[in-house]
């Protein structure tokens, strides 16, 4: 499927902004509130949407917002017209769905750690076409296209090859409510210790993904996600040849929050560690 060029053109220049935003804030003063007993949100991360929002707004009137600090802000609908049929340049609003997290890693950010980005999809007809994810500390632009593959910094980036669970790196997040509900994603996080080479936790689900699209790491997985967290990430994963499902094997939902990504070559090994681990803990 051939793409309005505006669309990646527009993800782009919007990522951009968005890493000169975090840059002016990153490691000054800034304002800083809870969501949640240990869920942050700060004034970079407020930035970044309100502007998002008003390009997208100003360019691409019709589509669709959903983000983290806003919530879905759906397209306004258009002025009823008496014959014509819509236009082509302005599809349905249901149609087209920008999906932005305007900081992940907020808790790095808020603590002077150089380990956060901005990721943002586009949705078409319900399927991710476009995502874009920007580190502005590394400098490193992360961007997938559905069909024509996945590139950093514009060269083109492949999964990793190893093949074997035991030589793996890999990478994964607790979700804020870990507190309450811990026993049994620690115990998979164990699990996975005695499995692989190591186990590494970021604190940036979408710089988790983007690393395991680049070959950086072998695999991700995580619970309780939220759909601005992976909407990019699933796609720079696929394209760059590797492969996303639920932890049952099931295709990907992005609203259901579970994931498993990997190379694809120790992919069903990753889901057996963690399938163990849960049939276990259904049968205390």
């Amino acid at each position: 499927m051939t793409h309005d060029p505006r669309y990646l053109a527009t993800a782009i220049e919007a990522a951009l902004a968005a890493g000169r935003i975090h840059r002016r804030y990153f490691r000054g003063p800034t304002a800083i509130a809870k969501k949640g007993p240990i869920d942050l949100v700060t004034a970079a991360d407020l930035e970044v949407e309100r502007d998002f929002r008003a390009l997208i707004q100003s360019r691409f009137p019709l589509h669709e917002v959903l983000g983290e600090e806003g919530g879905a802000a759906p397209a306004p609908a258009p002025a009823p017209a008496p014959a014509p049929a819509r236009s082509t340049q302005h599809p349905a609003p249901s149609t087209f769905r920008w999906i932005i997290d305007p900081l992940d890693g907020t808790t790095n950010f808020a603590h002077g750690l150089a380990l956060f980005c901005v990721s943002i999809a586009l949705e078409i007809a319900g399927r991710v076409e476009i995502g874009v994810v920007y580190d502005p500390i590394g400098e490193e632009l992360f961007v997938a296209e559905r069909g024509q593959g996945a590139r950093l910094n514009g060269v083109p980036m492949r999964v990793s090859s190893q093949a074997a669970l035991l030589d793996t790196v890999l990478v994964t997040g607790f979700p804020y409510t870990v507190r309450e509900r811990r026993q049994r994603q620690v115990e998979v996080f164990e699990a996975f210790l005695a499995s692989a080479r190591a186990v590494r936790r970021l604190g940036s689900a979408a710089l988790d993904l983007s690393y395991v699209a680049a070959g950086r790491f072998d695999g991700f997985w995580e619970e309780q996600l939220h759909i601005w967290d992976i909407a990019a990430g699933v796609l720079l994963v696929e394209e760059a040849g590797g492969r996303v499902t639920r932890y049952d094997g099931s295709a990907i939902d992005l609203l259901d929050g579970q994931i498993v990504a990997s190379n694809g070559d120790v992919h069903d090994a990753m889901r057996d560690v963690i399938v163990r681990v849960h049939r276990a803990d259904a049968q205390r």
